[in-house]
């Protein structure tokens, strides 16, 4: 085997390759020789075929095996040689495409001849975190903060009682209403009973203030506009009308948050109830926080590991990340000029953050290698199960669609492994934490959601 670096720019790396046909042939015979016993040929007993007539029947479909084996082994002795690791699968190509050449080559006439381009991935000098310096931004559940929730859970279960008077704001109406678009019916458009509470903001703006005055066995003709960024894009930007026809009103009763509502919810006192919410606010509370504590984690990691990262790996993270904007502004109906860019602008701006991703993804990775982080069987079991628990009455489906794909377990996988190497570095970090109001603390801070919720970031 002959082997030629053509090209070393950054993380780059081609060479040309040439098999020698005494090698190709050699291999071919020696595979030829391990079927020979179990061919069967008419005319021949078994494990007495001649050679050449093996050659002549089984010859091509064999050097095609061989020469992809022997690709195969040459690529990899480049990279063990090179001390590489690749960041995609090394490209073949040819060196020549002409199909006599090619055709000489299978029949073992000509040596093999052919380029191979790689992309490896950097070698990386991990930071000593324990130089890392964090705050943890820390927010106290307060009694108001507790009693805000106890209302709205109260709000969202408060009973009505049936009136006989106008429906006014805060009122329950349930209406019959049939929708049309420049005067024909749309899909959707129409519904009977349904349920709503006025104030609430539940339709379309400018529906529900038509509704207030109206009475029981009312019919009105309310006129509204759509929504640009309405999520159904057949109606989004649309004037509509629709025929209401009020079937009940029914006035708020009053709210009290006591031991007789707490039990209505299922449990035995107002002081459980509470207790529960406390709960829940301290798991949102402590879950924002270690949001904020990883951000400034890895913009540390960011301004420690500085280095080139692979060019296909930030296009393929580009290409992910561009798509969901664009599907989210097609969306919302909106465009880049709407947030003062261009689009090559905000091409630059997400390119960024693609190299970002993928320069912290390659850190966090080589620091669960060095290590040795790993995500455990139960682990990655109980995470699978959890997803399947998000489909109600398709659990065992979803159970065994993700257990049989391998790419739905490395998805699953990742974001598990990621925490852990997080949980390692903050570890070895001095992390203090630093007390904030609730309000600071629910900010809601493009940055703590990665490099932006427009991008999607983790």
């Amino acid at each position: 085997m002959q082997v030629k670096e053509t090209l070393s720019e950054g993380l780059k790396r081609e060479y040309q390759v040439v098999l020698p046909l005494t090698e190709l042939d050699q291999r071919a015979t020696e595979r030829l020789e391990t079927i020979k016993d179990r061919v069967k040929l008419d005319g021949f007993r078994p494990g007495k075929v001649p050679l050449p007539h093996l050659k002549r029947v089984y010859g091509r479909s064999v050097m095609g095996e061989v020469i992809e084996q022997a690709i195969s082994e040459a690529n990899n002795k480049i990279i063990s040689d090179g001390g590489f690791r690749l960041a995609m699968q090394p490209q073949i190509k040819l060196a020549s495409e002409e199909e006599a050449a090619v055709k000489e080559v299978m029949e073992g006439k000509a040596d093999l001849s052919y380029t191979v381009a790689m992309e490896i991935l950097p070698k990386i000098e991990l930071a000593d975190f324990r130089s890392i310096k964090l705050e943890k931004p820390v927010a106290p559940v307060a009694e108001d903060h507790v009693d805000e929730s106890l209302k709205k859970i109260a709000e969202s279960n408060r009973n009505f009682t049936d009136k006989d008077g106008k429906a006014e704001n805060g009122d329950r109406v349930v209406m019959n209403f049939k929708g049309t678009l420049e005067g024909a019916p749309f899909e959707g458009g129409s519904a009977d009973e349904v349920p709503l509470v006025l104030g609430s903001g539940g339709f379309i703006p400018g529906f529900e203030e038509q509704i207030i005055g109206m009475g029981k066995g009312e019919t009105r003709t309310i006129k509204v506009t759509f929504p640009k960024n309405y999520m159904a894009e057949h109606l989004a930007g649309k004037d509509a009308e629709f025929e209401v026809t009020v079937t009940a009103v029914a006035g708020p009763e009053a709210i009290n948050i006591d031991d007789d509502f707490a039990k209505g919810l299922g449990l035995e006192s107002v002081e459980k109830l509470k207790s529960q919410v406390r709960d829940r606010l301290e798991r949102e509370y402590s879950s924002l926080s270690r949001a904020k504590l990883k951000r400034a984690l890895l913009d540390a990691l960011d301004k420690q590991h500085q280095f080139d990262v692979p060019p296909s790996l930030v296009e393929q993270e580009f290409g992910g990340i561009w798509s969901s904007v664009t599907q989210e502004l097609e969306r919302q109906g909106t465009s880049f000029a709407d947030e003062g860019k261009t689009e090559d602008q905000a091409r630059e701006e997400y390119r960024k953050i693609a190299d970002r991703r993928v320069r912290l993804g390659l850190v966090l990775g080589e620091v669960g290698e060095k290590n040795s982080i790993k995500v455990a069987d139960d682990e990655l079991s109980r995470a699978v199960v959890e997803r399947a628990r998000q489909y109600p009455g398709q659990e065992q489906k979803v159970f065994e669609q993700i257990r049989n794909d391998p790419n739905l377990i490395a998805a699953i996988r990742a974001p598990l492994f990621e925490e852990k190497v997080v949980d390692y570095i903050l570890e070895l970090a001095t992390v203090t934490d630093k007390p904030v109001t609730r309000e600071q603390l629910v900010a809601d801070d493009e940055d703590d959601e990665g490099e932006g919720k427009k991008s999607g970031k983790k």
